[in-house]
């Protein structure tokens, strides 16, 4: 018995002896502290964002995000006496107020162009970004129920967001045709360029929405300043004025359209559809390269929050 005794604690002493220390005791005495160490570096957890598999996650959900934004769309115009006919209302109604004002009170230059095509081109791009910006970017806290119960890419609810107002900006472009034949114009053989701005107009779009979506849920004074960074906006927009009347120079103009990408994306509208121009290039690269930039940073934002997105909304 003694034998098998001291072979237990002879093991107990061995065992203690190989773990790492984790208490040492003081020179005053046999006080003991708890020694600081880094975890393991096989446990550590890294949050890896793979622009790869992120599309192709969110391309196996392209149904959800079609039932999203045709959800938001029937919620939006089923209980309203004019329905979808809001959609034209709200830029007719801006063109006329511009109209108004800034052909009596200011001096606007047009270059011909009647001024309610000049507003209302403007106006169409304008509508889309601050409809996607404003209904995509409190998305994750208007369905935080499907946060919690489905499991999906996050960016889904904004990006339907998105859909929704593409689908606003189509049948405003209607009413612009239909305004182009009411003023006995056609559009310019230029107006080929239009993809390329349509493309600028989405990406920083998407840059936008998607990094304001998960910011909100995160500081929710965001959610009540959002409306009125909107309202400025449309007021640090050329809308209602040319992009000349805030840069008149190049480097001017190429400041500008990196500073605000909507800038070359409106500007180049007017110049190609209505005066038959080609696009300001420098302008357009510099808007472009601005917006993609914000479309990375908005998506490496928005994966780096999405791990408390459910928690928090």
């Amino acid at each position: 018995m003694k034998d098998q005794s001291l072979s237990y604690d002879q093991e107990v002493l061995e065992f203690h002896a190989a773990e790492p220390p984790l208490l040492a005791s003081t020179a005053r005495g046999p006080v003991a502290r708890l020694e600081t160490a880094e975890p393991r570096p096989e446990i550590w957890f890294k949050r890896r964002v793979g622009v790869r598999e992120a599309l192709r996650e969110v391309w196996a959900f392209r149904e959800l995000i079609r039932a999203l934004a045709e959800r938001d769309l029937r919620t939006r115009y089923k209980q309203s006496v004019l329905g979808i006919a809001w959609v034209a209302l709200a830029p007719i109604v801006l063109m006329l107020v511009f109209t108004l004002v800034f052909t009596n009170l200011g001096q606007v230059s047009t270059q011909g162009v009647p001024y309610p095509l000049f507003a209302f081109i403007g106006l169409v791009p304008w509508s889309f970004f601050s409809s996607s910006v404003m209904t995509g970017g409190t998305s994750l806290t208007m369905n935080t129920p499907l946060l919690n119960k489905l499991y999906c890419p996050r960016e889904v609810f904004p990006l339907g967001s998105i859909v929704a107002a593409a689908v606003d900006a189509t049948i405003s472009t209607l009413v612009f045709a239909v305004l182009l034949a009411i003023e006995g114009r056609a559009p310019a053989r230029e107006a080929l360029y239009t993809p390329i701005f349509l493309l600028i107009l989405v990406v920083f779009t998407v840059g936008v929405t998607v990094a304001i979506s998960a910011a909100v849920v995160y500081v929710q004074d965001l959610r009540v300043a959002l409306p009125l960074v909107v309202q400025l906006g449309l007021f640090a927009t050329p809308i209602a004025y040319g992009a000349g009347v805030v840069a008149t120079s190049t480097s001017g103009r190429v400041v500008y359209s990196a500073l605000n990408p909507l800038v070359p994306v409106i500007d180049g509208l007017r110049r190609t559809v209505l005066l038959g121009e080609g696009p300001d290039w420098p302008s357009v690269l510099a808007g472009g390269s601005s917006a993609l930039l914000l479309l990375a940073a908005g998506f490496v934002l928005f994966k780096r929050l999405e791990t408390g997105l459910a928690d928090l909304a």
